[in-house]
């Protein structure tokens, strides 16, 4: 694949980042996706490595090799044709995800891997620059109705399969806008919403109906979750007026931090926060909260925690600290032991480029009140791990003034409202019981009721969303046509 000897010429091309400076006082997206020129160079780099680990790395199996050669090539469309077979939102995954697939890339094991995310971001772009996404309208119709509740990239991923099969499509929504966490949760500056926009147009085109502001079983839900329903269709309801039914509505509690403190105002889950900013940005009412020239301090050392970290420096925050339980990691993975997986590394996000002071090892123990009900400061202490346990280390307590703090920890399960509506079996975690293999996978314990994605996964990636998405959506034809065409 790609050029014999280019993995030896070829060093591999980042893409363009605006600088820090210009792109902190806006929410538009700052990275630009690769030249014709450089995308046929990179493509060029992947090797023709006999085991290509990089489609196994990827959740979603993308042909790597195949679309990386048809860039090296000038095929762009063709290559768009090859990565659409297994990703129906490579614009969303070039982007946010991670790129587990480059960390699985045979060169990478002696130098930089191929940029396989970089590729995918330039394909997809071309495509529709170019006018090559079009609506693909099933040429028959099966006279079968699926509700699909939850709008994120699984429930998506299912309607717009089950649409193409000819089934109608109905996805509904309890947020005033499409898109899950895509639309409510990653920043304007990582994914830009017109993205979602031109593929939901596409896949109105395409059959599929939104339905918005709308919660199925109920309304109510745990403190930390945005629900702007107006209206409620109860689960029984549901299943009368649907051949089968897909629950995607992902992994939305948020893990709490039960500290004396949690109670003051300026505490909040992370998406209290993102959530009204990318409302704001949209045009839909201002940010309640605003840090501008306050000292703001995040919890969590993942992708979330990151997000907060970039939002509060486009608001002006005065001072942002990002604190990690967990101690810090090797800038540098050992890849003998890690290749072809997931490697166990420190990771800087463009938006930690901008400006935070990491901090890891570090457990919270009390936020520290100013007497008006507010927040004024900290209290942490240093912690060390042995053997898996964490003890703290005796001496090692300190202070930090803190206005804000944003709880960045992660997401616990669904909420259990939606499952118990529907009398859905839950996991050991409290997620939708439901396998993904052999006969009758996705499907839960209640009769045409299915599950996918975070809802019955638990909080993963955007690509593993997709992936479960498009197998439930096989299984759910299976279901009502007795055989499918659809793939795995």
């Amino acid at each position: 694949m790609g050029k014999p000897t280019g993995f030896l010429e070829f060093q591999r091309l980042s893409e363009g980042y605006e600088p820090v400076e210009k792109r902190v006082k806006h929410y538009k997206e700052f990275v630009a996706h690769l030249s014709d020129a450089d995308a046929k160079v990179q493509g060029a780099r992947c090797m023709d490595c006999g085991i290509p680990f990089c489609n196994t790395g990827c959740p979603v199996n993308n042909i790597i090799p195949d679309w990386n050669d048809l860039v090296y090539r000038g095929n762009f469309q063709q290559a768009l044709e090859v990565l659409h077979s297994t990703n129906n939102f490579p614009e969303f995954t070039g982007r946010i995800c991670p790129a587990p697939c480059e960390a699985a890339c045979t060169l990478g094991i002696n130098v930089e891997p191929v940029g396989i995310k970089s590729i995918e971001h330039f394909i997809i772009d071309k495509g529709w620059e170019s006018g090559w996404v079009k609506p693909q309208v099933a040429t028959q119709k099966t006279g079968k109705k699926i509700a699909v509740v939850g709008s994120g990239p699984a429930g998506l991923a299912a309607a717009q399969q089950l649409a193409r099969a000819g089934h109608d499509v109905t996805v509904f929504e309890k947020n005033s806008r499409i898109g899950g966490l895509l639309r409510y949760g990653i920043p304007d500056f990582k994914l830009d919403k017109a993205i979602i926009d031109r593929r939901m147009q596409q896949m109105e085109a395409e059959g599929v109906t939104f339905r918005t502001k709308v919660a199925i079983g109920s309304k109510d839900v745990p403190a930390g979750i945005i629900n702007d329903a107006t209206e409620v269709i109860s689960a029984e309801q549901l299943k009368k007026d649907f051949d089968a039914v897909i629950l995607a509505a992902g992994s939305e509690v948020p893990r709490d931090l039960p500290i004396p403190g949690r109670e003051l105002k300026g505490t909040y889950a992370a998406l209290e926060f993102l959530i009204p900013q990318n409302k704001e940005v949209a045009g839909d009412g201002a940010n309640p909260i605003n840090v501008k020239g306050k000292h703001v301090v995040v919890i969590g050392g993942g992708d979330t925690g990151s997000d907060c970290v970039g939002t509060s420096n486009r608001h002006g925050a005065a001072s942002v600290t990002q604190f990690e339980l967990m101690p810090m990691p090797p800038e540098e993975e050992n890849k003998a032991l890690t290749w072809p997986y997931w490697p166990y590394k420190l990771r800087t996000s463009s938006s930690h480029e901008e400006g935070v002071s990491r901090d890891f090892a570090v457990a919270t123990k009390e936020l520290v009140g100013d007497g008006k009900g507010g927040i004024k400061a900290l209290k942490a202490v240093r912690v060390e791990w042995k053997d898996g346990k964490m003890a703290e280390v005796a001496g090692s307590e300190f202070e930090l003034p803190a206005d804000y703090v944003f709880l960045a920890m992660g997401f616990t399960n669904p909420v259990g409202a939606l499952l118990e509506a529907f009398g859905v079996d839950k996991d050991a975690r409290a997620n939708a019981k439901a396998t993904t293999d052999g006969e009758g996978c996705y499907a839960t314990n209640v009769a045409k009721v299915y599950a996918a994605g975070d809802v019955r996964r638990g909080q993963s990636l955007v690509v593993w969303a997709i992936r479960e998405g498009r197998q439930c959506a096989r299984e759910v034809d299976q279901f009502l046509m007795g055989k499918t065409d659809l793939p795995r």
